[in-house]
Formats: structure tokens, sequence, C-alpha cells
């Protein structure tokens, strides 16, 4: 399995309008790609400006259609300039 961790810093004034985008953005993935067996979206209840995200996927090329989708296309622009850092890890699940 294919395993993308995403820690993202949004900006303060932010917030309130990332998190629904955000939880639109892994509901819509879950329900339309096949390939995408889970989507966890999880805050810092001490700083809810970081956002982590657990997703997983059949192998890279699921992925790789994920971030081709239309919904994630137009999720990302609409975020892009909510996010003041972000960092993407990839995993390999054993």
């Amino acid at each position: 399995m294919y395993v993308v961790c995403v820690t993202f810093r949004i900006k303060d004034e932010c917030i309130d309008q990332f998190m629904p985008l955000m939880t639109r953005n892994a509901k819509t993935s879950l329900a339309e790609e096949e390939q995408c067996r889970q989507f966890d979206v999880c805050i810092n209840e001490s700083d809810p400006t970081c956002v982590f995200l657990y997703e997983l996927y059949d192998d890279e090329a699921a992925f790789k259609a994920h971030l081709a989708a239309t919904h994630f296309k137009e999720f990302d622009a609409a975020v892009a300039d909510m996010i003041a850092d972000k960092k993407v890890q990839i995993f390999t699940r054993i």
C-alpha cells in the first residue's frame, strides 16, 4: 500500500475556510476514487492551524490519479493561498 502523510500549517485567518474544503476533498476522494482506501483529516487540538492527513492508496498510480482528479485540482487551487507551510511524506505500508 502507498501511504501519503501531509502536514499543513494553515494561516490563522484561514482555518475556518480551509477545514470544510479539506473535509470535502477527503470525502470525495473516498467516494469517487476506487483505489483510495483511507483519507483521515486530523487536527492538533492545541493548535488548530496544524492539519495532518493520512492517505492510503493501492499504489503510486492511484495517488497520481488522485492528484489528477478534478475535485483535487479544484481543492488545491482554492486553498493555495491559505497554506503557510506544507510537508508531504511518502511511505510504503508493510
